[in-house]
């Protein structure tokens, strides 16, 4: 996987909220934050830490219209090196004062070390899944998120024939409500 496809679920993040955003003015809510938690793509689990954004509209009272963005970085401390999986979902969810909760489908772009029953290595690729993602704000606009992803990964890798990859991580979230 090269840079460009690492850019793209970012510059669409971007240009969603540039062309959504004004026909919603005063509506949009965005979050940012950075998680910690683990991958799992074939039989062994790894750290993942990394940044999550967002940007949510209201298309009815407490019914949110959602893009989410998750860049996650498995540290090359771990047997296998580096690797890269960034997931990128359209939710739909629901909004309380305080809480936020999403889900939906889900595109992800990885290059990560795995193994499979019998071969370890490297598989890159893209993959479709979904996405589940909960906020809740604590502290004013402070709050703590958790998300997970499962996707459909390895294809006709030898390493992973067809696995599902699974990304649970958590951490701190700041939002900025424009109302």
């Amino acid at each position: 996987m090269g840079t460009r496809s690492r850019r793209i679920p970012w510059a669409g993040l971007v240009v969603l909220a540039l062309v959504v955003g004004p026909a919603q003015a005063g509506a949009s809510e965005l979050s940012a934050g950075v998680s910690l938690g683990w991958l799992q793509a074939g039989t062994v689990p790894r750290l993942a830490v990394g940044p999550h954004a967002g940007i949510s509209w209201p298309i009815q009272r407490d019914i949110l219209f959602s893009v989410h963005d998750l860049c996650t970085f498995l540290p090359p401390t771990q047997a296998g090196g580096p690797g890269v999986y960034n997931q990128t979902s359209v939710d739909l969810g629901y909004a309380w004062e305080d809480v936020n909760v999403s889900a939906g489908p889900s595109v992800a772009f990885y290059v990560v070390p795995a193994c499979g029953i019998t071969l370890c290595g490297r598989v890159g690729g893209m993959a479709v899944g979904g996405h589940a993602q909960a906020s809740a704000y604590v502290a004013g606009p402070l709050g703590v998120s958790v998300s997970a992803n499962v996707n459909w990964i390895g294809g006709g890798s030898l390493v992973l024939p067809g696995y599902v990859s699974v990304v649970v991580v958590a951490g701190p979230v700041l939002r900025w409500s424009a109302k």
